[in-house]
């Protein structure tokens, strides 16, 4: 694919999530939350049955950056570590596969909390 190509297969897929995330949130009877976490274990489920990895490879960014794309890459993270280490892995193959992001989330919101002045 030209890069224009993987860019609007990104897009597409990204938004697609994006705006089946907000639809969700608009019409059934649940809370932000509950579809942020949906979407998590969404990603988990089909990283577990090996449909997610199609979609990554074809959206690339589109499909890891929002949260089923986390959800992958816990599934991800447990299922290689299982073949690693063993069942030890099931608990420790998650974080090893998300520690980068973890980390940067946690940074950067100690950062946002520094310069934001909160509100009563």
């Amino acid at each position: 694919m030209s890069t224009l190509e993987t860019l609007a297969m990104a897009f597409l897929v990204g938004g697609a999530m994006a705006a089946l995330a907000q639809l969700a949130v608009e019409v059934l009877p649940v809370t932000p939350a509950h579809v942020l976490v949906g979407a998590v274990v969404l990603g988990v489920l089909a990283g577990g049955i090996g449909l997610y990895q199609p979609l990554e490879r074809l959206a690339g960014a589109g499909a890891s950056v929002p949260l089923p794309g986390f959800g992958y890459a816990l599934a991800k993270g447990v299922v290689e570590e299982v073949g690693k280490e063993g069942a030890i892995g099931a608990f420790t193959g998650a974080l090893k596969a998300t520690a980068a992001g973890l980390k940067a989330a946690v940074v950067f919101a100690f950062l946002a909390a520094l310069v934001a002045r909160p509100k009563d």
